[in-house]
């Protein structure tokens, strides 16, 4: 397989239990831009914690943030999910549970995220009538939009970059994932990956983290 480009995970992915980016991961991710192979970052995070990411590790290829709801292709901002959603969902969760939203959650300009003190099924379930997905990604629970994920948002700026997604390796970790993993036409999870990730994935690594990105890498591409 001819791989030309690269889209990535971050949390739980390139970075370990405690959200410490992975060396191992950045230096290959290095390497990668530097044979020209544009490496997209693919997130649940908020917008400007993925820039700064992206920036630091002279990833080239665009993001998608908020799961989907935001992405940057070429320079552009595009808000894509509806923020509306996730603040009525939010608003009448609140009245039934004991939740609240992680730091920052209020620079999210597309979805709710919030701590993971109830489980996911149990808001899930009250949340059920309601037009939202609930993404559990290890870190936080995500109220998105539902016309919005990493895989149509990674589509559309592999469009913009004249990429087929079938010509992508695509690494994640957690149930977030699987939308993103599903349109690459190369699927790995690292090892410490959520189960139905695994499932789906052409290649499981043999090492957990930023540890298995690398191998992935060097497997695939270096």
């Amino acid at each position: 397989m001819n791989i030309k480009a690269v889209a990535l995970d971050i949390d739980g992915t390139i970075t370990d239990p405690t959200r410490k980016l992975c060396l191992s991961a950045a230096e290959a991710i290095q390497k990668v831009e530097k044979q020209g192979i544009p490496v997209i970052i693919v997130t649940g995070n908020i917008l400007c914690f993925t820039m700064a990411t992206s920036v630091l590790l002279g990833a080239s290829g665009g993001l998608v943030a908020e799961n989907g709801g935001v992405v940057i292709s070429r320079d552009e901002v595009k808000v894509l999910g509806d923020y509306e959603k996730s603040k009525l969902a939010f608003d009448y969760l609140k009245s039934k549970e004991d939740v609240e939203k992680v730091g920052f959650s209020d620079l999210r300009v597309s979805e709710i995220a919030l701590r993971r003190t109830v489980p996911v099924n149990q808001v899930k379930n009250t949340l059920k009538d309601f037009d939202i997905e609930v993404y559990d990604t290890q870190f936080a629970l995500h109220l998105t939009d539902p016309q919005v994920n990493k895989g149509s948002s990674l589509e559309l700026i592999t469009g913009e970059l004249g990429i087929k997604t079938r010509d992508i390796m695509a690494v994640g970790d957690s149930e977030n994932d699987i939308d993103f993993l599903k349109v690459a036409g190369l699927k790995v999870a690292v090892a410490n990956g959520d189960n139905e990730l695994k499932k789906m994935a052409d290649y499981i690594t043999t090492k957990k983290y930023g540890d298995g990105v690398k191998e992935a890498i060097e497997r695939f591409i270096l």
